[in-house]
């Protein structure tokens, strides 16, 4: 699947002591960027119907970026779903192209209805595997 792709800038907020976006502030960006992918691909009807929870975060960090610097975020699911996880792939670049954090997650599909797992809806999978 081409990778779903948006921009963020580092703000004041988002520094932390040594200077740099803290590893908190990648773990929100991740979160961000995979429900802004949810919400651009999938129908309204299933936006209400579900939502995403996050069951496992696995984060390299390769670099830092500073106040005022902006990074491409881009994600995409790698796989076919398993019952009501998928895994989702992100990556960070800077303006000079250097990776600066890659992270891979497990989702959780949950029906807003019951608030149980559901299986991953087979429209839903092929919508975002396409």
């Amino acid at each position: 699947m081409t990778p779903y792709r948006t921009t963020i800038t580092a703000g004041p907020e988002d520094i932390d002591e040594l200077g740099h976006v803290n590893n908190a502030v990648w773990v929100k960006w991740i979160q961000d960027v995979s429900v802004g992918h949810w919400r651009a691909f999938a129908p309204e009807a299933d936006v209400d119907r579900y939502i995403w929870v996050v069951t496992r975060h696995e984060v390299d960090y390769r670099g830092n970026v500073s106040a005022g610097e902006t990074v491409t975020a881009e994600t995409w699911i790698p796989e076919p779903p398993r019952g009501a996880r998928f895994d989702r792939c992100l990556r960070f670049t800077g303006a000079d192209g250097k990776v600066r954090v890659e992270a891979r997650s497990t989702w959780a599909i949950i029906d807003l209805t019951t608030k149980r797992l559901a299986r991953v809806p087979p429209h839903l999978a092929e919508l975002f595997m396409a």
